[in-house]
């Protein structure tokens, strides 16, 4: 066990930088780091950089001096290399993310709150189901809490932030399952320290509704791939093969190809297109534009559904997409369900007149959103939509 640095001479930003590493674990590293002073930001995937100023003291407080190969032969031989491919980092909109490993029965999986009030009959409905799967599942410490002036958040954000937080950094947690949507998914994200989550090891996340702001953090912030499927509440009353089809994306996805096997559609604009699934409620992909959780639609495969939303606040929202630019380089559109949105001759008519004249293969009427038989899907994987054909293909395995 020991602590090492390589040289000062790795040029960036108009300095020399040295290496800091430990070969038995991130742990020890950490720990070393803290105690000589050196902030928690300098940490990137299996290492501290370090400027040359302080490398003589770093020595002086114990670090082993050796040469920037053989940093990288002890990293490799302790298996705590991590290289830039395989590990969470943001990515460039319209890049393919990194896959979080499947589950297998046994794995213990953790249900976390990040937006609204709970109830317990329904979560425990939705437990079951993931017991039922095979599942180990912790519930976390503050699902059930209530907000003490807020009526539609279920805990003080700063408890639902650290519930998320543990989860994801437990070693032991295999996946997250959030409890329910609603609101207050959006106060959260900027309580989350995200350089600390990226050390962590990728896992998937499942939600919808107010759970897309998270969707879209994790896809900016750790460059990972997540589904958009049954939050643990509406997982328990899923209807007709909603379950399983989730169950399989999750612990067989070789088996899953086309998402839109078995299900109704209606072609709008025919084609065929491949690129990134991107997309989840519209109203909070709306509310998400201009911060630093956003994630635009280049070159993607748009997926949207919403609920409760009058057509002309569809209107406004799909016209404030396009005014931001947000649609700037989409390659198609998938369109699920509006439910409880009025008329649907009018919102089908608002979702034309706004989608169509973009030119892209336009997929309208699937099973998708604020419905018990909702379909799962990844965000952030590549696929390709046949509009005249009415599939939604995947490239590959969601999960590794």
């Amino acid at each position: 066990m020991a602590i090492l640095i390589d040289p000062p001479v790795w040029p960036a930003h108009g300095r020399l930088w040295s290496h800091l590493i430990s070969d038995a674990s991130f742990d020890e590293l950490h720990a070393f780091a803290a105690a000589s002073g050196v902030p928690r930001r300098g940490f990137e995937r299996d290492h501290y950089d370090v400027p040359a100023s302080s490398y003589e003291a770093l020595v002086a407080a114990g670090a082993i001096p050796v040469s920037s190969r053989e940093v990288v032969r002890r990293l490799a031989a302790s298996g705590l290399r991590r290289r830039k491919a395989d590990v969470m980092a943001p990515r460039e909109p319209g890049r393919e993310l990194l896959r979080p490993p499947r589950l297998h029965p046994g794995d213990e999986v953790a249900v976390v709150a990040t937006a609204g009030p709970v109830l317990p009959e329904r979560l425990a409905a939705g437990v079951a189901r993931l017991e039922a799967w095979g599942l180990r599942v912790r519930i976390a410490e503050h699902v059930l809490d209530r907000h003490a002036h807020l009526s539609y958040v279920s805990a003080r954000d700063a408890d639902r932030a650290a519930d998320f937080s543990a989860a994801w950094m437990d070693t032991d947690v295999r996946a997250i399952f959030t409890a329910r949507g609603g609101f207050g998914t959006q106060r959260v994200l900027d309580l989350l320290d995200w350089r600390r989550l990226a050390e962590a090891e990728p896992k998937v996340i499942v939600g919808f509704s107010d759970l897309t702001v998270l969707h879209q953090a994790v896809a900016a912030r750790l460059g990972l791939a997540t589904v958009h499927g049954h939050v643990v509440t509406s997982l328990g009353a899923a209807a007709g093969d909603s379950d399983e089809r989730l169950r399989k994306l999750l612990f067989e996805p070789d088996t899953v190809a086309d998402l839109l096997g078995g299900i109704e559609s209606n072609t709008w604009v025919s084609g065929r297109a491949e690129g990134i699934l991107v997309g989840g409620n519209l109203a909070m992909l709306t509310a998400e534009l201009g911060t630093a959780f956003d994630r635009p639609a280049r070159n993607a495969l748009v997926v949207i559904e919403d609920i409760a939303e009058a057509p002309h606040r569809i209107d406004r929202q799909l016209t404030q997409l396009q005014r931001t630019g947000w649609f700037d380089g989409v390659r198609a559109i998938v369109l699920g369900a509006f439910t409880d949105c009025g008329e649907e001759a009018e919102v089908d008519a608002v979702l034309r007149e706004r989608l169509t004249p973009l030119g892209v293969p336009v997929l309208a009427g699937i099973d998708f959103g604020h419905t018990p038989s909702t379909i799962s899907v990844p965000l952030g994987v590549l696929a390709t939509l046949d509009a005249d054909a009415g599939s939604l293909t995947l490239k590959r395995p969601p999960l590794l």
